[in-house]
């Protein structure tokens, strides 16, 4: 079988999520939960239909950006659905300018992307409460939004944020007419959307409703509000309101929470005393520094799945000279990435910039070495010191060395047995300053 160049680069883009009820799309899906210490999907969507179908949830999911959070939250909407559940995943980054958000502009986003949805499916809903709320804001800010009672929540909403989002200074206005009425707003999106549109879809023979809010993990960790950082504001110091939909929901947040003083606060406001599912790595090597057979077969699998979508794995296994000069090569690649998807999917784009397949391991390697030097001019003399202790005692402590490490992708988590630890990015390993600094080392 002939490798198709254009569809494979297409495959390749490390940007593409992939939407797990689109056919295409889902035979490309590689199922990594046997190796990264859990089920996730299955348990959040257990919680929904099996434990608690009617009354509402509010569970919470994070992990690195980039490491196929969004993906797996697509596989959460095509499980769902197929068990008659109506959901709805947005992102949230569409609406919001993540540097940027307060609790009003999240309820705002959500109302809009849950009434436009509804919408689409003709189910239309009389917002009485939004339309005296928007009339309230034309007013305010002297700018025009009409809504009638009969008219569409989502496109007023829409002209909203659209008159807000590239002007903070009209952004911070509406939030200081919107502060005083969030708990007006929440109780509106409860009565005037969430809780008719229910009675309408199990009319329709639907079990609930559910709401996937992706992209809330990128909020900004800026100080904001009495020094408190964005995502502690938003979803602790707030979260007890985001817990009071009267819907299944799911929020992506911050990974940086999961090293917050304040994370068993965070566990009881806004999880309802449930900790957050967290989505790791797909291990390389396993904690004692040994090659980890079952997670590179599976990586190997990723790579050749978007080659050859349609071939039986084991049959893809023939194939990888079309793809690459040797075995030893796709290896490598598996090997450097650490796991990460998008990052293994970001080195095979680039080869795919340099030379048509099969790739050489000299065009790898050059790959490598520019993404391997533009990570170590990030790391500070001091953060050198640190990447040696997360490799001697495999943990990351605290909020400080989370944003120092993990959100600058030095460092990655994996699970097993065990519980949770913690390695260098395969990358930095190979650079000779790490080299040269510490002892003991072994060479991805």
């Amino acid at each position: 079988m002939k490798l198709h160049l254009p569809t494979f680069f297409k495959a390749c883009n490390p940007a593409k999520t992939l939407v797990m009820g689109n056919p295409d799309d889902r035979q490309y899906y590689i199922n990594f939960s046997g190796v990264r210490g859990g089920k996730i999907v299955e348990e959040l969507g257990r919680t929904i239909s099996l434990l608690s179908p009617e009354d509402p949830t509010c569970q919470l999911f994070t992990g690195h950006i980039g490491c196929g959070k969004s993906t797996e939250l697509f596989r959460l909407k095509a499980q769902l659905e197929q068990q008659d559940f109506h959901v709805v995943y947005f992102e949230s980054s569409q609406d919001l300018d993540m540097a940027d958000v307060d609790i009003s502009d999240i309820l705002l986003s959500i109302a809009r992307s849950v009434s436009e949805n509804l919408e689409s499916i003709g189910i239309s809903l009389k917002p009485k409460y939004f339309a005296k709320l928007f009339s309230d804001i034309k007013d305010f800010l002297q700018t025009p939004v009409e809504l009638s009672v009969e008219g569409e929540l989502s496109v007023g909403i829409a002209r909203i944020t659209a008159r807000t989002k590239d002007s903070p200074q009209t952004r911070e206005k509406l939030r200081q007419h919107l502060e005083p009425r969030t708990q007006g707003i929440l109780d509106a999106i409860n009565t005037e959307i969430i809780e008719p549109a229910i009675e309408k879809l199990k009319a329709r023979g639907k079990n609930g409703l559910v709401v996937i809010i992706d992209n809330l993990d990128r909020v900004d960790p800026r100080p904001v509000h009495a020094g408190r950082s964005q995502p502690e504001y938003l979803f602790i110091d707030r979260g007890s309101q985001l817990r009071r939909l009267k819907c299944h929901v799911v929020y992506t947040i911050p990974l940086a929470l999961m090293f917050s003083n304040e994370y068993e606060t965070l566990k009881n406001r806004l999880g309802g005393g449930v900790a957050p599912k967290i989505l790791p790595m797909v291990p390389i090597l396993s904690r004692d520094g040994r090659e980890f057979p079952q997670g590179m077969a599976l990586l190997r699998q990723l790579v050749l799945t978007r080659a050859f979508p349609q071939v039986e794995p084991q049959s893809r296994l023939e194939l990888i000279e079309e793809v690459f000069d040797s075995i030893e090569t796709l290896n490598r690649l598996c090997r450097v990435s650490g796991g990460h998807i998008r990052n293994l999917l970001g080195l095979l784009y680039n080869c795919l910039q340099q030379e048509d397949p099969p790739f050489s391991r000299s065009c790898l390697e050059s790959v490598i070495k520019g993404y391997r030097d533009d990570l170590a001019l990030a790391v500070e003399d001091d953060e050198w010191d640190l990447l040696s202790q997360v490799v001697q005692q495999q943990c990351v402590k605290g909020e400080k060395e989370y944003q120092t490490l993990l959100r600058s992708m030095f460092v990655y988590e994996y699970r097993d047995d065990l519980g949770r630890w913690f390695g260098i990015n395969p990358a930095l390993a190979e650079t000779p300053r790490f080299q040269g600094g510490i002892p003991g080392n072994v060479k991805i």
